[in-house]
């Protein structure tokens, strides 16, 4: 499937020559339930209720189907005319004999499967009622773990990407740099030069497959066809099929490991990783279209050394410090964060691996002069995630001009700076511990696994793309083509025993279109990648380990300025699959599982 974006769907609902188009169902029919109940008789001396099917054609044998002129079905209080049908199985009320094989005319057999889909697309369009799709505000804080912000009394920040947001702009300087250093220091050819910057290609929570020189999206260990990239452009199924062995599993050893850095395929989770992945494509790009021999494990070794150049010589520390206006957002916010924190009571440290005086021009921007004030305890070249992991390295005092004093650490004291350490002294000196600790941070594994898991501290992800993903969540194109995507897989699921030729050239038809409609979901958001939150209908690795990782997430720090400093998250209970049919989208689309239940009555 290509990745460019595919234009607005049209269906013509088999109206040809002068044939009669099938007729809908009623408007007025309740579309929000699937049963009506219906008094019945006396059964033994007791009433019963009997449930009668609202508009659910999947009892229909398939034979039977709806004649033009035959009027629309309505549930009402005195409808008595469907025979008593025999039960099933024990337990299960109203399964009918099936007939799974088509023995209607095809004509008639294409009208009952078009009606269905017609009724069903008007049902999706009656439910969602003009606007319902711009509820989402970006400024939201997600719970994945019930937090009560009253019983947070410690609050914890890293830097880069959290209190300091940056612009898009320093993506394209580290890549433009790195470039650079790989033409010079590492004399890769001039013609990698007239690569520009590629903002909208790579997203977070990407793999990269060293040997096969292929970026990717990961469910688990599972693969996704249509979320591959190699150089600029997609990979097309069948070549994605035959580098994996014809599978779609990758296996757990050559998976990225828990910091995403296993011996073959490396995850990228760490934004400063976007110009990296960028960079990959185009060097690849470049010696392909050349038809240039090279080896892959050499570019990628070349690449992450250049970008991490970058950072090592300190560009990324000058330029931003040289126009600090450019490249930090929201520093009003953040001030404003802090000032409430502070005057509420509560306790705040910094914990990054930034140098101080990078810090120290930074939020003097944002904060002041006095920004030191509001913390608690501040430590600047941590060296994390060891930090949080060893317990080797022991705190340094840094005097006011930034140089190193040599006397051992005894109490981590407000208005200090202190260099490198571990967090095990860290708790040892402070007494922090457990769930009254909120700490906030940007990267899933470097800040925030080992203190959930390891630590039990309450731990909350500064995650900027949900800005642009939840726009594009809100948008009445997306939130129309999703709910009819959901409508079509249950309609196909309910009425996929209709197995005669006919059908299955609708079916087919219908099969294009829901394809046509992933690929425009996807699209809307990255049209190589899609949303970092999900491969298809799975979420991704990065969104199950966001999940896993941290109690709640949000776009930046100013969400807090949103909620007081007592409110409760609760988090919202999504269904699992077997409890799919107990949920509203599920009662209009269908959720149809045993379609043979009569059959396998006889086991029980």
């Amino acid at each position: 499937m290509s990745f460019k974006t595919v234009g607005t769907l049209t269906r013509t609902l088999w109206a040809r020559g002068n044939k009669t188009p099938p007729l809908a169902r009623s408007p007025r029919v309740n579309r929000l339930c699937t049963t009506c109940r219906i008094s019945g008789g006396k059964k033994q001396g007791r009433d019963r209720t009997k449930e009668e099917s609202c508009g659910s054609d999947s009892d229909r044998p398939t034979g039977d189907a709806p004649s033009p002129s035959d009027p629309p079905h309505r549930c009402t209080a005195g409808d008595k005319k469907r025979a008593k049908e025999p039960l099933g199985a024990p337990g299960v009320c109203g399964v009918r004999r099936r007939s799974f094989t088509s023995t209607a005319a095809p004509m008639d057999q294409i009208s009952y499967l078009w009606t269905r889909y017609n009724d069903m697309k008007r049902l999706v369009h009656d439910l969602i009622p003009p606007g319902a799709c711009n509820l989402l505000n970006s400024s939201t804080i997600y719970a994945n773990n019930e937090v009560n912000l009253a019983e947070v009394d410690i609050y914890g920040f890293d830097y880069d990407y959290t209190l300091a947001q940056y612009s898009n702009a320093l993506n394209t300087m580290i890549y433009n740099k790195a470039r650079e250093f790989l033409i010079e220091h590492f004399k890769y050819p001039e013609g990698i030069r007239k690569y520009d910057y590629l903002s909208n290609f790579a997203v977070r929570g990407l793999h990269y497959d060293i040997q096969k020189v292929k970026s990717f999206k990961l469910h688990f260990n599972h693969l996704k066809l249509n979320f591959f990239c190699s150089s600029l452009g997609p990979v097309p199924d069948e070549e994605v099929l035959q580098l994996f062995g014809g599978t779609f599993h990758v296996p757990l050893q050559q998976d990225s490991g828990f910091y995403g850095k296993g011996p073959k395929v490396k995850q990228f989770m760490d934004i400063f990783s976007i110009p990296e992945m960028t960079l990959l494509a185009v060097a690849n790009d470049f010696f392909i279209t050349n038809d240039i021999e090279y080896d892959p494990v050499h570019l990628f070794k070349d690449i992450s050394e250049a970008v991490g150049m970058v950072h090592l010589k300190g560009y990324m520390y000058k330029w931003i410090m040289e126009d600090l206006d450019k490249f930090i957002l929201r520093g009003d916010e953040t001030d404003a964060v802090l000032h409430r924190l502070a005057s509420s009571g509560k306790k705040l440290f910094l914990i990054t691996n930034s140098p101080f005086s990078f810090v120290d021009r930074g939020m003097t921007h944002m904060v002041g002069k006095n920004w030191r004030d509001f913390f608690d305890v501040v430590i600047v070249q941590a060296d994390k995630p060891h930090f949080f992991t060893d317990c080797i390295k022991p705190f340094r005092r840094l005097d006011g001009n930034g140089d190193l004093r040599w006397e051992k650490i005894k109490s981590l004291d407000k208005g200090q700076i202190y260099k490198q350490g571990n967090l095990f002294d860290f708790l040892r000196l402070t007494g922090w511990r457990g769930s009254k600790v909120l700490y906030f941070g940007d990267h899933l594994y470097s800040d925030l696994a080992d203190l959930m898991l390891r630590h039990g501290w309450r731990t909350a992800a500064i995650v900027p793309e949900l800005e642009q993903e939840t726009k594009v969540v809100s948008t009445d194109r997306y939130g129309m083509n999703l709910t009819w995507m959901q409508a079509l897989t249950g309609l196909m699921e309910r009425l996929q025993t209709h197995r005669d030729p006919v059908s299955k050239q609708v079916f087919l038809e219908w099969q294009k279109e829901r394809e046509e409609l992933r690929v425009m979901t996807k699209n809307l958001f990255n049209p190589q990648f899609g949303s970092i939150f999900r491969t298809c209908h799975n979420p991704t690795y990065f969104s199950r380990r966001l999940c896993r990782f941290s109690d709640v997430y949000m776009t930046s720090l100013s969400c807090l300025l949103n909620y007081d400093l007592s409110y409760t998250f609760y988090p919202r209970r999504t269904p699992l699959q077997h409890e799919a049919p107990l949920w509203m989208d599920q009662l209009c689309t269908g959720c149809m599982k045993t379609p043979f239940l009569e059959e396998m009555s006889h086991i029980r």
